[in-house]
């Protein structure tokens, strides 16, 4: 294996001898996002020369429900055994490259509208292609977010990025038949897992959080609306 190779083995080891992990799935309907998208893009693309993705919805909405269950933003002191809470959203967005897997930091989400994420992706994304991101791009993230669906993953548990307490994985969306008012209609779903360590978080705080991410993409008004 080469270095980067060796680090990355090094550090999923790590997750899984330190971390009790733990994952919950939820599925999210992605016809209002595709919806505001398509209305959208070309007047994004125009005002800030940048394409409108559907990473950008999830890291929005991954801010805000880290804000309203700031365990899940928190780490525990191996040192000392305390929560250690963060009162600031860095989030990690996971980037494969042809030399392996890297995770670029997107810092102070909290702060950002969509133009800015989609910018500090796409300029993060552009310096991993390049192989030109330095150690300051990838260190101190809080969470991260993996997107296994632009290879066509339907579902599967993401593994946490040591030393923070949780990952979000995104999967492909597909067309599928579900239950919308008493009728089967077919809509763009996707299943998303939310792994978590079990030692800080317990199952209703990653419950509610997953939950807050999916009513946050299905109708975006919650972000405007703060609700």
């Amino acid at each position: 294996m080469n270095r980067m190779r060796q680090r990355i083995a090094q550090r999923l080891k790590e997750a899984q001898n330190t971390c009790a992990m733990l994952t919950t799935f939820n599925e999210i309907d992605m016809s209002n996002i595709q919806e505001m998208r398509a209305r959208h893009k070309d007047a994004f693309l125009k005002k800030h020369n940048l394409k409108l993705g559907f990473m950008s919805a999830f890291v929005k909405a991954s801010a805000f429900a880290l804000q309203e269950q700031p365990i899940v933003n928190a780490v525990i002191d191996d040192a000392t055994k305390e929560v250690v809470y963060r009162d600031y959203i860095d989030i990690s967005v996971a980037v494969a490259t042809p030399r392996g897997l890297v995770v670029p930091v997107i810092r102070n989400v909290e702060t950002m509208n969509y133009a800015d994420i989609e910018r500090t992706i796409s300029e993060l994304g552009e310096k991993a292609r390049k192989n030109e991101l330095a150690i300051e791009d990838m260190d101190g993230g809080t969470f991260t977010i993996s997107n296994g669906g632009v290879f066509g993953s339907l579902f599967g548990t993401p593994i946490i990025n040591p030393p923070q307490s949780a990952i979000l994985g995104m999967h492909a969306i597909f067309d599928r038949p579900v239950a919308v008012g008493g009728k089967v209609e077919v809509r763009p779903m996707m299943f998303v897992a939310l792994t978590y360590d079990h030692r800080l978080i317990d199952g209703r705080e990653a419950v509610t959080f997953l939950r807050k991410i999916k009513a946050a993409v299905e109708d975006p008004r919650v972000l405007l609306l703060d609700l």
